[in-house]
Formats: C-alpha cells, sequence, structure tokens
C-alpha cells in the first residue's frame, strides 16, 4: 500500500467513526503511532472503539478533528 493510500484509509476510518456520532476521548501517542479512543454516548448505552493511527498526515487529521471538537464543547 502506498504511503498516500494508508492516510487515505486511516482517514476514512477516522471519518466513518465520527459520522456515527463518536467523539475522541483520548489519544496516545508512542513511537509506532496513535491509539485513537473514540467514545459513544447513546443514553445508558456506551461504546468505544480504538483505532491505531501510523500516518504523520493521518495524526495532524485527527488533531484538527480534535480542536473543532473542543471548541464545540466551550
Amino acid at each position: 500500500m502506498s504511503d498516500y493510500q494508508q492516510f487515505l484509509a486511516e482517514r476514512d476510518k477516522i471519518d466513518y467513526f465520527i459520522e456515527k456520532g463518536f467523539r475522541i476521548k483520548n489519544v496516545e501517542e508512542n513511537l509506532e503511532g496513535a491509539f485513537l479512543l473514540l467514545e459513544k454516548s447513546a443514553g445508558a448505552d456506551k461504546q468505544e472503539e480504538t483505532l491505531h493511527i501510523k500516518h504523520a498526515d493521518s495524526r495532524k487529521y485527527f488533531s484538527s478533528l480534535l480542536i473543532r471538537q473542543l471548541q464545540k464543547e466551550k
């Protein structure tokens, strides 16, 4: 898989969960990339998903989404 294709695949995964109503709850970064914890609360039911984001451009992408999320919460 090309570098750009990897970015597109990771971006699409992130977008899929955001469109389904998930929010970014936590980010853990290490030398292997970032682990993105997403959470969706629907009443008493709570769902969590973890994505392993390896590509640098994908990490920049979810960072911009996180900033927008935080601005909406203010």
